[in-house]
C-alpha cells in the first residue's frame, strides 16, 4: 500500500515539474489573471498582494459532483484539509460524532478552527465548535480557505484557519432557477431548490433542501430539512444592505462502535444563522457594519449498550447562540496603501440541562458530573491592519488586534508578511501570525474536569513560506509550501481539571497544481505531508488528491483518486491508524438544455477503512440523479 502512496506522488510531482519546464519560456510573456478574495483582508483583494495562504473552490466546483454538503468537496480540493466521516449522508453531533475538520494538525471539533458565512462566525457556543449538517451547497457561491491563523481579523477559534463559505447572489435581472434530485444506495434521498431573482436594485436567493439516508449500519438514520433565504438592496450607488437566514433541523441515530453497540442514541438538533448587513463602496473607502446571531437547540439521547444496558430516563438538553456586531473600514488613501480598521463585539451564550424524558422536569443528578450551566460570556476586540506596495514587486502587510474576553481576559494577535513578485506570474510569501482561542464554555462550566477561575487562551505562532505562480496564460497553476507551528497554553484535562498546560510543534508541506489541459480535460491533484510531535485524532501524516475531468459535449465525467496514509484514529497507549485510497467517479449527460441525469460512484475499490475509531464506513456505494436549470 505504502508503495502505492509513493507512486501517487511521483506521479503528480512528475506533472507538477514537467508543466513548469514546459510554461517557463511562455509565462515572461503572459500576465498574471487575477484571483480575487475577501476572507484575507476584508475585502476584495488580489490573492498576489495577500501573505496568507487562501484557496477558493468556486460554485462550479462545489456542485459538479451533486452533493449536498460542500464539505467532502472541500476535503479533496483544499491541501492539508481533512473531513471525518462516519456514514453515507450525515455527522450528527456528540458522542461518536463526525463532521470535524481538521487542517495542519488544528480541529475544529476543538474549536481551533473557524467556520464564517459572509465573514460571521459560526460554531456551539456551548461547545465551541462547528456543526458540519449546517454547512449545504445549496447556499455557497465559493468557499474561500485560509490555511493557517486568521486570529487577526477574525479573533477566537481561528487559530488554525478559517473556512468562509460566500453566499450566493444573483448578479443580472431575471430569475435563475435550479434544482437537484438524487436517490441512492442504504435508502438515501437529497432533494435541492433554489430560485434567484434580481429587479433593478432589488435581489434575492431562496432555496430549500431535504435529506435522508438509512446508512450502511442498523440504527443509524439520519434525516434533515433546511432553507436559506438572502434579500438584497442596492440602496445607492455606493451603499447597499442585505439580510439573510439559514435554517436546518436533522434528526440523527448513532449506532456506537461496532464493539460497544448503542440503542435510542438519538439526537434532534435545530441550528440557525441569520445577519443583517449594509456595507459602502467608495473609490478610496468600503466597509460594512452588520450584526449576526448563530443559534441552536439541540436534545440528545445518550442511549444504552445494546448489551445489558437500560434505557435513559433523562435527556440531555442544551441552547446557545453566538450573537454579535462586526464592522471595519477599508481606507486606500495613498497610493499603494490599504490599511484595513475594524471592531467586533460578541456576545456567547449557553443554557444546559438534563430533562426527564417523561414529565418534562429538569433533573439534577451528579452522575453525570455535570455543573449548572447557564451562562454568557462577552468578547470585545478592535483591530488594525496595513499593507504597502513598496515596489512593482514587493508588498509588505502588518497588523495587530487586541482582544478582551470577559473569563478569560485580554490577548495581543500580532501579524505581520512580505509577498515578492519577481516575475509577471509568480509570488514568493513569506508570513508570521499568531493565533489563539478562547476557552469555551464547556471548558469553563461543564463536567466534573469544568474551570472558570483560571483558564487563558491557548495559543499559536505560524511561520510559513510559499511559491504560487500561473503558466500558458492561466492554463496552469502550482503552488508549495512550508509551515512550521508551535502551540502552548493548550488545555488539557489534568487530575480531573482543565488547566492550560500542554504544547505542540507541527511542520509540514503542502503543494497543488491544476492544468487546464485543453477544452476537453482538466488535471488537478495536492498534496500534504504532516509532522506532528503530539499526534491529534482525525489528522493523516499525508493526504493527497488527483483528479480528472473531461467534457464531450452532452457528456461530462470525472474521477478522484484520494489517498490517505497514516491517519490517527485513537492517539495515546492505544494509538490506531488508517492507510486507504478513496476512488470516486461521476458521469452525466445533459439530456435537455435545462436537464442533466448523473451518476455518482463513491469508494469505487470497495476499501474497508474507519475515519471515527470503531465506525467503519460503507463501501463501494451508487447515486442516481437529475438536475435541472433554466
Amino acid at each position: 500500500m505504502r508503495h502505492y502512496f509513493h507512486t501517487v506522488i511521483l506521479l503528480s510531482i512528475g506533472v507538477m515539474a514537467g508543466a513548469t519546464i514546459t510554461a517557463q519560456e511562455d509565462s515572461l510573456r503572459t500576465t498574471q489573471m487575477k484571483e480575487v478574495v475577501v476572507t484575507g483582508s476584508r475585502e476584495a483583494s488580489d490573492l498576489r498582494q495577500l501573505p496568507m495562504t487562501v484557496s477558493v473552490v468556486g460554485r462550479e466546483r462545489l456542485t459538479e459532483q451533486n452533493r449536498a454538503s460542500l464539505l467532502p468537496t472541500l476535503m479533496e480540493q483544499v491541501p492539508g484539509l481533512m473531513l471525518t466521516s462516519r456514514g453515507m449522508m450525515g455527522y450528527g453531533v456528540s458522542t461518536g460524532a463526525s463532521g470535524g475538520l481538521s487542517l495542519r494538525g488544528l480541529s475544529s471539533s476543538n474549536g481551533q478552527m473557524l467556520v464564517l458565512i459572509d465573514g460571521h462566525p459560526q460554531y456551539n457556543g456551548l461547545y465551541g465548535h462547528s456543526i458540519a449538517d449546517s454547512y449545504q451547497t445549496l447556499m455557497a457561491e465559493r468557499v474561500e480557505v485560509v490555511r493557517g491563523p486568521a486570529s487577526l481579523l477574525y479573533g477566537s477559534n481561528a487559530m488554525g484557519g478559517v473556512l468562509n463559505i460566500v453566499t450566493r447572489q444573483m448578479e443580472h435581472d431575471g430569475v435563475l432557477f435550479s434544482g437537484n434530485f438524487g436517490i441512492g444506495s442504504h435508502g438515501t434521498v437529497q432533494d435541492e431548490l433554489s430560485v434567484q431573482v434580481r429587479k433593478g436594485r432589488w435581489n434575492a436567493t431562496m432555496a430549500a433542501q431535504y435529506g435522508q439516508s438509512d446508512n450502511h449500519r442498523k440504527n443509524m438514520g439520519f434525516e434533515q430539512y433546511g432553507g436559506y433565504a438572502k434579500l438584497g438592496y442596492q440602496i445607492s450607488q455606493h451603499w447597499e444592505a442585505y439580510a439573510d437566514l439559514d435554517l436546518t433541523h436533522f434528526d440523527a441515530s448513532n449506532p456506537g462502535k461496532t464493539s460497544e453497540p448503542k440503542l435510542e442514541n438519538d439526537q434532534s438538533i435545530t441550528r440557525g444563522a441569520a445577519s443583517l448587513s449594509i456595507s459602502n463602496h467608495y473609490a478610496h473607502a468600503s466597509g460594512s457594519l452588520s450584526i449576526y446571531d448563530n443559534f441552536g437547540r439541540h436534545e440528545i439521547n445518550d442511549g444504552y449498550n445494546a448489551v445489558g444496558g437500560t434505557p435513559q430516563t433523562d435527556l440531555f438538553e442544551s441552547k446557545d447562540a453566538v450573537a454579535g456586531i462586526s464592522a471595519f473600514e477599508n481606507l486606500n488613501l495613498w497610493e499603494g496603501g490599504h490599511v484595513t480598521v475594524g471592531f467586533d463585539y460578541q456576545n456567547i451564550y449557553g443554557h444546559a440541562w438534563y430533562e426527564d424524558r417523561i414529565t418534562g422536569a429538569i433533573v439534577t443528578t451528579s452522575r453525570r458530573m455535570m455543573q449548572s450551566a447557564n451562562e454568557r460570556n462577552h468578547e470585545v476586540a478592535g483591530y488594525v491592519d496595513a499593507r504597502q506596495d513598496v515596489t512593482r514587486w514587493l508588498t509588505i502587510d502588518a497588523g495587530v488586534r487586541y482582544d478582551h474576553h470577559s473569563v478569560a481576559g485580554g490577548e495581543w494577535v500580532p501579524q505581520a508578511g512580505m509577498v515578492v513578485r519577481p516575475t509577471e506570474t509568480g509570488e514568493l510569501k513569506l508570513m508570521a501570525g499568531k493565533g489563539f482561542r478562547n476557552p469555551t464554555m464547556k471548558d469553563m462550566y461543564l463536567y466534573g474536569t469544568a474551570n472558570h477561575d483560571s483558564l487563558h487562551a491557548e495559543r499559536l505562532w505560524n511561520y510559513e513560506l510559499s511559491w504560487h505562480q500561473m503558466l500558458l496564460e492561466g492554463r496552469v497553476s502550482y503552488g508549495i509550501n512550508l509551515f512550521m507551528t508551535k502551540g502552548s497554553n493548550m488545555i488539557a484535562t489534568v487530575a480531573g481539571t482543565n488547566i492550560n498546560t500542554s504544547e505542540f510543534d507541527n511542520m509540514g508541506i503542502e503543494a497543488e497544481l491544476a492544468w487546464r489541459i485543453n477544452s476537453h480535460w482538466q488535471l488537478n491533484t495536492n498534496h500534504s505531508y504532516l509532522h506532528m510531535e503530539t499526534p491529534v485524532v482525525a489528522t493523516p501524516v499525508y493526504k493527497g488528491y488527483v483528479g480528472v475531468q473531461c467534457n464531450y459535449g452532452r457528456w461530462t465525467a470525472m474521477t478522484g483518486l484520494q489517498p490517505v496514509a497514516d491517519l490517527y484514529t485513537a492517539v495515546g497507549n492505544n494509538e490506531k491508524k488508517e492507510t486507504f485510497g478513496l476512488l470516486n467517479a461521476m458521469i452525466s449527460y445533459q439530456v435537455a438544455d435545462f436537464a442533466s441525469i448523473w451518476l455518482r460512484c463513491e469508494n469505487l475499490l470497495n476499501q474497508k477503512y474507519e475515519i471515527n475509531e470503531g465506525y467503519p464506513m460503507p463501501g463501494a456505494t451508487l447515486m442516481l440523479g437529475l438536475s435541472l436549470r433554466n
